[in-house]
């Protein structure tokens, strides 16, 4: 069988979406129904999934994850598909979410409360911003050049958030600074696929119209977890069908 690589974060991994990966690292929260193991089994590739969730881009490259090694050494060289999603961690963007979902007496706790006013804090997320395109360009370049064979998809993040209006129980400051994140990864994304020869895939725009708050929703509103259901603010198991077709499509 021909070889698929799925390298990425927890917008890949799936959390919450029975049923869990047999012998996986429950940190990973990697669900057998996540948009890999659906690509897999539509194009019958032989699937290595290393998707954890809370990765960033140097996970992927460099850094051990709770003991997974760099998920880049996934690649030997035989891939015919690789598949990333990544940067939303590099950025804050679902824990920024997550952030102005709690009660605002939250952000005065010590300790946690200077957390939380980071990631609500508009400059911090610009200057998270600014190196998120080059770490994404990084994994590009270095996913190409360790599988010189494979078509390299970068796929985008699942839109979470309406187009426009109000996002209850956040608050339209925080919305607002939500949207301004989600658009700058998805521009981020695009341009490190472009600069690297890789396929785009874009989830984002093909789920505006179902974001979390809409009436056939491929995410997930902020709440608090329950288990054996999709973890908040990610996909749900039709989100992850929709992205394994867009992929199947490209």
């Amino acid at each position: 069988m021909k070889r698929y690589v799925a390298l990425g974060s927890s917008m890949a991994a799936g959390p919450g979406i029975a049923p869990r990966v047999d012998g996986s690292p429950r940190a990973a929260q990697r669900s057998a129904r996540n948009y890999p193991h659906l690509v897999a089994s539509a194009l019958a590739l032989d699937l290595v999934d290393v998707t954890y969730s809370g990765a960033t881009t140097a996970h992927v490259l460099t850094d051990s994850q709770r003991g997974a090694r760099p998920q880049i050494e996934a690649l030997d060289g035989t891939e015919t598909l690789v598949t990333v999603t990544i940067g939303g961690n590099d950025v804050g963007y679902v824990p920024l979410l997550f952030a102005a979902s709690l009660p605002r007496w939250t952000r005065s706790v010590p300790l946690l409360g200077s957390r939380l006013r980071d990631l609500l804090d508009p400059e911090a997320r610009e200057r998270a911003l600014t190196d998120v395109e080059a770490a994404l360009v990084e994994v590009g370049r270095t996913v190409r050049s360790r599988a010189p064979q494979a078509t390299v998809l970068f796929v985008d993040y699942l839109t979470l958030l309406p187009p426009a209006g109000p996002a209850p129980p956040l608050a339209d400051s925080d919305v607002a600074l939500g949207r301004r994140v989600a658009a700058a990864l998805r521009r981020a994304t695009a341009a490190a696929a472009e600069a690297t020869g890789a396929g785009l895939v874009r989830a984002a725009e093909a789920s505006v119209e179902h974001h979390a708050w809409s009436s056939q929703p491929w995410t997930t509103r902020p709440g608090l977890p329950v288990p054996g259901r999709p973890a908040p603010l990610h996909p749900n198991a039709q989100g992850m069908q929709a992205v394994a077709d867009l992929i199947v499509g490209a």
